[in-house]
C-alpha cells in the first residue's frame, strides 16, 4: 500500500511554506544572515517538535520564521518544499504564506512573494510542478492589520490567486474578518479559511456564510454537526484536512479518531494534506501512509482522495479532468 501510495499522482492544498522549514536549512539561513538561535543543535531544535495544541507550536513557527529576512532565503525555503514535493509525486500545490509574520519584523511584502514566485517558477520549469499562491491573514491579529495586508497584496494579483485565514483558531472567529473578506472577494480573490480545526463547527458555518469561502482547511469538527455535513456534501465544499497535522496539535487522540473515513462516506470532498510538514513529522506521503494504515483504507479509498484533491482543486477543469484521469489509469494498472 506504501509503495502504491507514493507512486499516485497528486496535489496538495493545505500547505504552509513557513511550515516546510526543516531545521538544517533553518540553521543554514541563520549563519548566513548572522542570526543566533537559541538552540545548539538541529537535534535540540527537533526535541522541541512536541507540542501539547496549536499555540505552543505556532511559537515555535514564528520563532523559526524570525530567520528569513531576504529574497534568497525565502526562494530556498520554497525551493526546498518543492523538490520534496516532486519526490512525493506531487504534481500541482496551492501554498499558503502569512505576510504579517515577516512584515511586522520589517521585511518588505515583495522581497517575501518574489523569493517564493521565483522558486515556483523553477520548479514549473525544472520539475512540471504547477502552483498557485495563497496569502492567508494571521487571525490573532485584528482586521484592520488584515485589511493593511490585504492593500499590500493588490500589486501582486497576477500572482496571488486568493485569501485564506491561519494561526490561533479559539477566540478567533471567521465573523472578526467579515469585511476583510468580503473586500478581497470584490478585488477578485478566491477566499478560503481554517476553520473547525480546534474550533467548533459553528466556525465552520461562519466562514461558510459570512467569509462565502471555496475550501474549509481542516473542517474536522464538520463531524459533530450532522446539518453541516449536509451541506458540505450537497455544495462540494472541499476540506482540506492535514492527519499528522491534527494528531501532533492534539485535535484528535489516536489517528483512528480521524473522521476521514466518514467524510469520505458522506460524499464529502475531503482530501489529505500535510500542512507544516517539518514540524508533525512527514510529508504528503506519510500523511496518506498514517491515514491509510489507521482507517484500513483501501486502495478505491485511496485515490478517491488524490480524485478530490484536483477536484478540489484551483487548476481550470480540463486540468482536473486530465489529473482523475491520470489517477484512474494508476488505479486500475495497479491491478495488472
Amino acid at each position: 500500500m506504501n509503495d502504491f501510495i507514493n507512486g499516485l499522482p497528486k496535489t496538495e492544498l493545505h500547505l504552509h511554506i513557513e511550515g516546510t522549514f526543516e531545521p538544517e536549512l533553518m540553521f543554514k539561513i541563520a549563519k548566513r544572515n548572522g542570526i543566533k538561535l537559541k538552540y545548539k543543535s538541529v537535534e535540540e531544535l527537533k526535541k522541541k517538535y512536541s507540542f501539547n495544541n496549536l499555540q505552543e507550536f505556532l511559537d515555535i513557527y514564528y520563532a523559526g520564521a524570525n530567520v528569513l529576512i531576504n529574497e534568497q532565503d525565502f526562494y530556498d525555503l520554497t525551493w526546498a518544499y518543492l523538490q520534496k514535493a516532486h519526490e512525493q509525486n506531487i504534481v500541482h500545490t496551492e501554498i499558503f504564506f502569512d505576510p504579517q509574520t515577516h512584515t511586522q519584523r520589517g521585511i518588505e511584502f515583495g522581497t517575501i512573494i518574489n523569493g517564493i514566485k521565483k522558486a515556483l517558477n523553477t520548479a514549473k520549469e525544472k520539475l512540471g510542478i504547477t502552483s498557485e499562491i495563497i496569502v492567508c491573514f494571521l487571525r490573532h491579529l485584528d482586521e484592520a492589520d488584515a485589511i493593511k495586508t490585504l492593500k499590500e497584496i493588490l500589486p501582486y494579483k497576477n500572482i496571488v490567486i486568493g485569501v485564506g485565514l491561519d494561526s490561533s483558531e479559539l477566540g478567533h472567529p471567521p465573523a472578526k474578518f467579515q469585511k476583510v473578506f468580503e473586500m478581497a472577494r470584490n478585488e477578485g480573490f478566491i477566499t478560503v479559511a481554517h476553520a473547525g480545526e480546534e474550533g467548533p463547527a459553528e466556525y465552520i458555518w461562519e466562514a461558510l456564510q459570512l467569509l462565502k469561502v471555496s475550501r474549509i482547511d481542516h473542517g474536522i469538527r464538520s463531524i459533530d454537526d450532522k446539518l453541516l455535513l449536509k451541506k458540505l456534501a450537497e455544495t462540494k465544499i472541499p476540506l482540506t484536512v492535514c492527519p499528522l497535522s491534527n494528531l501532533k496539535l492534539r485535535a484528535i487522540k489516536n489517528m483512528n479518531d480521524l473522521p476521514l473515513k466518514t467524510l469520505l462516506q458522506r460524499g464529502i470532498l475531503a482530501t489529505v494534506n500535510s500542512d507544516d510538514p517539518a514540524y508533525f513529522g512527514g510529508y504528503i506521503n506519510e500523511n496518506f501512509h498514517a491515514v491509510a494504515n489507521a482507517l484500513d483504507l483501501t486502495k478505491e479509498e485511496i485515490c478517491q482522495l488524490a480524485k478530490n484533491s484536483f477536484r478540489a482543486s484551483f487548476l481550470d477543469d480540463n486540468t482536473k479532468n486530465h489529473w482523475v484521469e491520470k489517477v484512474n489509469v494508476y488505479y486500475e494498472n495497479s491491478y495488472l
